[in-house]
């Protein structure tokens, strides 16, 4: 008797002989997350000249590969021009200027991984960068700890005199008890990184796309700065990211007609945590030991939210990073002599700056990719009726990103900027090609 099998999915990866620029999409993944590092040593002149070379090369292959108009998400096309349509009402027009124009060379290598590169050879060149700017922070620390034996400042900050403790590079706190900072030259960039190879490497080991040996290291270096960065933020992050590996398990476990009993089992946990949560807050506080204002974000918040309501709609201006030297960012975000730039909030710093309608279609693009890489962690019959396509551990890193970013887009900016728009960007479109067609196709008789 014949029986009906779906064909392997159509265009999940690039064809051609771009299909496999892994090379690429790992010098974009590195100059993302090294960029801290390279603009502690050679400075932000230095900094920028590698990132216009990335930009050149990215777009070089965007000309040779184009986007397919109908795999391009339109929510975030919109998005971008409403962020460049802020340049009419803006303020700060050179501002506005230069932030859209590094939104936009961001989202050009982003892109161009996208599109480029399969998923695989994506989470190849992701897993390389983030194992790399974990390692080698571990081993600088180490360095710094045994032979420099004090703090000191990137190469752009004059170190004479008294600073805050955030105008180090690195504290040399790595046997002292203290955070360490890593090449970052910050505690909660590091522990966010780290995170984020935990999550790789690990879905990477088990579908045996990497060596053991490579994995172990991986994961040890990432436990490891776990630990030593000590990082409220992220420690959040991966509570929450655990809680969604576990329910898109269970939903794979589970009937389709009975996944909506995993979907109110979700919705249960969650309310009773929210709840736990509010009722434990000050317990949680004083076990994290952190200050009622969560180390100045309180303030900081306070601050932005009193400049949002005054341009509601359309915000100020888009400028992606706040530049101090601006009105009204100057003097906004001051703590202990250091000046933010940012509202540690994506949310609320996308409101700020574009208002209700860049912050609508800011949730559209998340609320999008999000569903998306649901599908692709649990069901992948998104586009068209049949059984599922194949599956492998890889399918589910689309989601684990995805919670990790959103939870700390609560505390931090770096989703709407740099490698956090980056792999926003590129989880979107990657989600996207995966365009199923199922065919039935008669199989071999089954005697």
């Amino acid at each position: 008797m014949a029986v009906t099998q779906p064909l392997p999915r159509a265009d999940v990866a690039p064809r051609g002989p771009s299909a496999e620029h892994t090379g690429f999409a790992t010098v974009v993944f590195g100059v993302l997350f090294f960029g801290d590092a390279l603009r502690n040593s050679v400075n932000w002149a230095g900094w920028a000249v590698v990132c216009l070379a990335v930009v050149v090369w990215a777009v070089a292959l965007l000309v040779r590969n184009p986007p397919r108009p109908s795999r391009s998400p339109a929510l975030l096309g919109l998005l971008l021009l409403w962020m460049i349509a802020s340049l009419i009402w803006s303020d700060y027009r050179a501002g506005s200027l230069l932030g859209i124009g590094t939104q936009l060379m961001t989202t050009a290598g982003a892109v161009a991984v996208a599109v480029t590169v399969s998923w695989e050879g994506i989470v190849k060149a992701l897993g390389r960068a983030l194992r790399a700017i974990v390692v080698l922070s571990l081993l600088f620390e180490l360095v710094v700890a045994l032979f420099v034996r004090q703090p000191f400042c990137p190469i752009y900050v004059d170190c004479s005199g008294s600073h805050p403790a955030a105008f180090y590079w690195t504290r040399d706190a790595l046997f002292t008890g203290g955070q360490i900072q890593g090449l970052p030259g910050n505690s909660n960039l590091l522990a966010i990184y780290a995170l984020l190879a935990l999550a790789v490497t690990a879905v990477q080991w088990h579908a045996r796309s990497i060596e053991r040996r490579q994995a172990w290291v991986g994961i040890a270096a990432s436990v490891l700065a776990l630990g030593l960065t000590r990082s409220s933020t992220v420690f959040a992050c991966l509570a929450v990211a655990a809680l969604v590996f576990g329910f898109a398990v269970l939903a794979r476990r589970v009937r389709l007609g009975r996944r909506w009993m995993v979907a109110v089992l979700a919705a249960l946990v969650a309310g009773a945590l929210a709840a736990a949560v509010s009722v434990g807050w000050g317990l949680i506080l004083r076990v994290l030991e952190k200050s009622p204002d969560l180390t100045g974000r309180g303030t900081i918040w306070k601050s932005v939210y009193e400049l949002a309501i005054q341009r509601p709609v359309v915000g100020w201006g888009w400028t992606g990073w706040w530049q101090p030297y601006l009105e009204p960012f100057k003097g906004l975000a001051v703590r202990n002599g250091v000046v933010y730039l940012q509202a540690h909030n994506a949310y609320l710093d996308v409101w700020f700056q574009i208002g209700w309608i860049g912050l609508a279609l800011f949730l559209a693009v998340i609320v999008t990719t999000t569903a998306r890489s649901w599908w692709w962690a649990t069901d992948r019959r998104m586009l068209g009726p049949g059984r599922p396509a194949p599956w492998n551990t890889l399918d589910l890193l689309p989601m684990l990103l995805m919670s990790i970013m959103l939870v700390h887009g609560l505390a931090e900016s770096r989703l709407n900027v740099e490698w956090g728009w980056a792999l926003l960007v590129v989880v979107c479109f990657a989600t996207r090609r995966d365009n199923y067609r199922w065919w039935s196709t008669p199989a071999p008789d089954a005697r």
